[in-house]
């Protein structure tokens, strides 16, 4: 029984479903029981179910170890509604499940959830073609390319085309709109290779982002990195904050708040249902099949990569709700920290319970999904263990938009005699200062690396042969070496016939024997 990797892409959800179930039924040990004075064959307990299950979950990489063993329960409930298991009397659906000795099977034909393929999927043959879809947006040029070619463009000169038409040049005019399609389409370019995803289409819908809450979520930060609000009547309400900077602050809060047995319990349970009462989860239904495919980064060898997803997934939020996952997720993360904070749950650990209580509220779908509790624990956690980096502003995304906005503003575009622009297709292509490249397979690199290296030992050996300002002396003996280091390439250079052209040697004057030396 192995697992299989279920890579980023559409209904990743549903595959993951499928991927469990399957693992489930394949591995779960069946034995024969006794109940009501019958024997039963090929069943288990649920209890059994849920320790061989939780065990399951716990060391899958896609749900890890913070999957507790009433998640479990409720996911073998969910297993009894669906009829991947059955009682053994047959009765699925309306049934409920509890962790006792009661017996189920499994029935006899496999449940696996159906994918709908592309086709299926309401508009998904129509693309709207954004700015780096648009021929020529993207161009691998060098820096230095570009900066000759605009100092080319920005000649004021009049040029005079084959046809005898005159042109003049001016300078590129960007509207608002323009640039917030540059925000929108660098942002997603980077998501997009960073995910692996043929497209983006596949698990975000692009009309769900806004240009505008990229740009505000980048720009607008006070000096601890948190988001701040042009409309105060959006931000969390005075009571909440005061609240939360109680219990990140434990036990230095504000004196003129009362103090009892039980106070922070009481003020963390106000805080929660708050952001319960939100109505939708702070990542949003837009972005839930998003961040459900970054979860398949959370890998340890991927750590530096799902951060950086995760970065760029939370610019996409509204700006009022990324500043409220940054206070939170501050809170929560002091919290866990404060060795000083009284037990907030006596029979679970504090970390334990910031995941469990906030995951709710943090990640869902707007329908039911089977996985959304234990999926939107894994993705908490890793968010508590890596907030500052992941709601941090990435500054050389920032830095990268901010250059192209520029170039493409001072880079001059020819205008006919009668004021007409001449279309860039027809001209030149823009050259944004910011490249993207294609991803190439380890062999192609491999390859590439030795036809790099070979050429390069070529051109040195040409350099031996045909350099003046070497002595010969000194050539003979970089070419004597260059041939034992690199036969293969001094042979293809240099003809067999030249190679035997060796000088001759001159025999010795004296030729002494070799005498023994004898040792007492």
């Amino acid at each position: 029984m192995s697992s299989h990797v279920i890579t980023p892409g559409p209904y990743r959800a549903t595959k993951l479903w499928n991927e469990v179930t399957r693992l489930f039924r394949a591995g779960m040990p069946l034995k024969k029981h006794r109940q009501n004075f019958r024997h039963h064959t090929s069943c288990f307990t649920a209890t059994a179910a849920v320790d061989w299950l939780h065990q399951l979950l716990c060391n899958n990489s896609n749900f890890g170890p913070d999957v507790t063993r009433q998640q479990t329960v409720q996911l073998l409930k969910k297993f009894l509604k669906n009829h991947v298991i059955e009682t053994v009397k047959g009765r699925w659906g309306s049934e409920d499940l509890e962790d006792n000795n009661v017996l189920y099977r499994f029935p006899s034909s496999s449940t696996l959830k159906p994918i709908p393929c592309p086709s299926q999927v309401p508009g998904s043959a129509k693309k709207k073609l954004s700015l780096r879809d648009k021929d020529g947006f993207f161009k691998f040029r060098t820096i230095k390319k570009q900066e000759k070619d605009t100092q080319e463009n920005v000649d004021p000169a009049l040029q005079t085309e084959g046809d005898g038409t005159e042109h003049i040049s001016q300078r590129r005019k960007l509207t608002v709109e323009d640039e917030h399609e540059i925000w929108k389409d660098i942002t997603l370019t980077h998501l997009q290779r960073i995910l692996g995803v043929a497209s983006l289409d596949e698990v975000l819908d692009h009309r769900a982002v806004n240009p505008q809450n990229i740009i505000h979520n980048m720009t607008k930060v006070n000096k601890h990195g948190v988001v701040t609000l042009d409309d105060k009547t959006n931000d969390l309400p005075h009571w909440v904050l005061s609240a939360m900077k109680s219990l990140a602050n434990w036990p230095k809060y504000d004196s003129a708040q009362p103090s009892y047995p039980g106070f922070e319990r009481d003020v963390f349970k106000t805080v929660s249902d708050y952001f319960y009462s939100l109505p939708q989860p702070l990542l949003t239904y837009e972005l839930y099949e998003l961040f459900i495919n970054v979860l398949g980064l959370l890998h340890p060898h991927c750590e530096r990569v799902a951060i950086e997803a995760l970065q760029l997934c939370t610019l996409l939020l509204p700006p009022t709700s990324r500043r409220k996952l940054q206070l939170l997720m501050r809170m929560m993360s002091r919290i866990s920290q404060n060795v000083d904070m009284p037990h907030l749950h006596p029979a679970i650990g504090t970390r334990t319970l910031m995941v469990h209580t906030f995951s709710g509220c943090l990640l869902g779908s707007a329908e039911e999904c089977d996985l959304d509790e234990l999926l939107a624990t894994r993705l908490v956690s890793f968010f508590m263990d890596h907030q500052q980096s992941i709601l941090s502003v990435p500054e050389y995304l920032l830095s990268a938009i901010g250059d192209h906005i520029q170039y493409l503003r001072t880079t001059q575009v020819p205008v006919g005699l009668a004021g007409d622009a001449v279309r860039e297709e027809e001209v030149c292509a823009p050259l944004p200062i910011y490249a993207f490249c294609r991803q190439i397979s380890g062999a192609e690199f491999e390859q590439q690396k030795v036809e790099s290296s070979q050429q390069a030992m070529e051109e040195l050996l040409e350099i031996l042969l045909t350099d003046q300002n070497i002595s010969e002396k000194d050539r003979c003996k970089k070419l004597k070496r260059f041939q034992k280091q690199y036969p293969d390439i001094y042979s293809r250079r240099v003809p067999s016939t030249a190679q035997e052209r060796k000088p001759k040697i001159k025999p010795p004057l004296l030729n002494i024997r070799k005498t023994k030396v004898f040792r007492n």
